[in-house]
């Protein structure tokens, strides 16, 4: 009977402090996502994330949607050409307006080191990095 009390008091314990624990932060699970979408290119500026950026910085933009309250401004991304297998790191420093939560806007320096400019359009696959990271 001892036993049975033990067990139970045992389970009771375990399940209380499954319960307690934290739940992820589903902002850096989603950091971890591999998505899938089009790369283009734009003209950078004056970005979203208030830093000016030239043609030649491997900078991007993310969509609108995903961009929020600018969460992921200064943060890498990995991107792949699915089709050439070519990748490269971008720097996000901007939102895209017409780009959808899984699409990319590159700097040209950037997206001619996935493909050529005159494609206008790349299938890619990209996840972020983790913060502070750095190619």
């Amino acid at each position: 009977m001892q036993r049975l009390s033990i067990l139970l008091n045992v389970l009771l314990a375990s399940t209380l402090a499954a319960l307690a624990s934290p739940l992820p932060d589903t902002n850096l699970l989603d950091k971890r996502i591999t998505h899938d979408g089009r790369g283009t290119w734009y003209e950078p500026g004056l970005g979203a994330c208030g830093f000016t950026d030239s043609a030649s910085d491997p900078v991007l933009a993310i969509g609108q949607g995903r961009y929020g309250d600018g969460g992921n401004c200064n943060q890498w991304v990995q991107i792949t050409n699915t089709a050439t297998g070519a990748t490269a790191f971008g720097l996000t420093r901007d939102e895209c307006e017409s780009c959808s939560t899984e699409d990319l806007d590159m700097s040209p320096s950037l997206f001619q080191q996935l493909g050529n400019l005159d494609q206008g359009v790349l299938s890619i696959s990209w996840h972020f990095q983790p913060k502070g990271w750095q190619p």
